[in-house]
């Protein structure tokens, strides 16, 4: 495993956190999120989210739960947040054993299917009895779906927690309730009806004492309370949506560890990439192409992205093809800081100082 307080531990986990600080859709946000997060939690959030995670499932033992889905123009879910799961998903099961349930809603479903196969995921029925076991020869992953009624979607996620019993619970782009109740899209778009309430999930299995990983990218994302009054600060519609009585757009619950990036995919490419690193995994890392073709079949199977607004093959405005090369780029920069290069006469190994 590899020694976090050494000198290429703390160079591997800053540069990954520069990759997801890269303000690749011009937004101009990112730079103070970012900013407000380490005034709140110093220090590399992806690196730190994947210690986490491992100490955790090794205590533990699995099933994690990530929760994602975000409800764009009638409803449809958008790209960002999907891709993100179903990889994180894959990378969990090759480095840690371990099984994940995928929680959205249910009109998300096939949608959510899709993705992971497009991700090198087999997804399987969730068992009746609601308890993962193990399957022999086979890279699985479940999707577990929810009404949009507040007592229908309650009852499945308190089975969840009661009978599943995941050792961890992870939020990637997905509606957080503000400080009075009700969801937003960043814009200050209302968005009652759209999506199920999971945030008396998330609230419920904190207070049971289950650790809550999120990821977000604007501050509307369940989980990014940490930064909530920070927020009002700066982003233009995070204290008042602009629709009178709601209230503002920033997410009240607060997750136990927070990553932020550019684009919430992305934040999770960066949980991949750290966690790969720290087990000195690389089969843990995709490639730029299994990237792409997720997000192809993401939508496919009915995602659109939430820039375009349609089934195109991008994510917040950023092509399938183009997100391929971003990572390419942070696996095989990772490559290199861990000195897994090839040298002029053929040799692994870092030389480049030699000459």
């Amino acid at each position: 495993m590899l020694d976090l307080q050494s000198a290429k531990g703390e160079k591997i986990a800053r540069t990954i956190e520069n990759f997801m600080t890269l303000d690749l859709t011009g937004v101009g946000l990112i730079g103070k999120i970012y900013e407000a997060l380490q005034s709140r939690q110093p220090g590399p959030a992806c690196m730190t989210a994947a210690k986490l995670i491992c100490d955790r499932v090794r205590d533990h033992g699995g099933p994690i739960v990530i929760a994602t889905g975000f409800p764009e123009g009638a409803g449809v879910p958008e790209t960002d947040g999907p891709v993100g799961a179903a990889l994180m998903a894959r990378a969990f099961f090759l480095g840690l054993g371990v099984e994940t349930i995928i929680l959205t809603d249910n009109d998300w479903v096939e949608m959510m299917i899709g993705t992971c196969r497009g991700a090198g995921l087999s997804p399987l029925p969730f068992p009746e009895s609601g308890v993962i076991q193990s399957v022999e020869f086979i890279r699985p992953v479940y999707i577990r779906s929810v009404p949009k009624d507040d007592a229908g979607c309650r009852q499945i996620t308190d089975s969840l927690l009661d009978v599943t019993r995941p050792s961890l619970i992870i939020s990637i782009e997905r509606p957080g309730r503000n400080d009075r109740g009700v969801y937003h899209g960043l814009g200050g778009r209302p968005l009652d009806g759209l999506v199920a309430d999971l945030d008396q999930f998330f609230l419920r299995a904190k207070s049971k004492g289950v650790p809550f990983v999120a990821i977000g990218d604007g501050g509307n994302e369940l989980g990014m309370g940490v930064i909530a009054e920070e927020l009002k600060a700066f982003s233009p519609k995070a204290k008042d949506s602009g629709h009178p009585g709601r209230g503002g757009v920033a997410a009240a619950t607060a997750a136990d560890h927070l990553i932020v990036s550019n684009v919430s995919n992305w934040g999770a490419t960066g949980l991949i990439a750290a966690l790969s690193a720290l087990l000195e995994k690389p089969s843990i890392f995709h490639d730029g192409e299994l990237e792409r073709r997720c997000i192809e079949q993401c939508v496919s199977f009915g995602g659109v992205d939430g820039m375009f607004m349609g089934p195109e093959p991008a994510v917040d405005g950023i092509s399938a093809t183009e997100w391929a090369g971003l990572v390419t780029t942070l696996r095989n920069t990772l490559e290199r800081l861990a000195g897994r290069v090839v040298g002029w006469k053929g040799d692994s190994g870092d030389w480049r100082q030699l000459k």
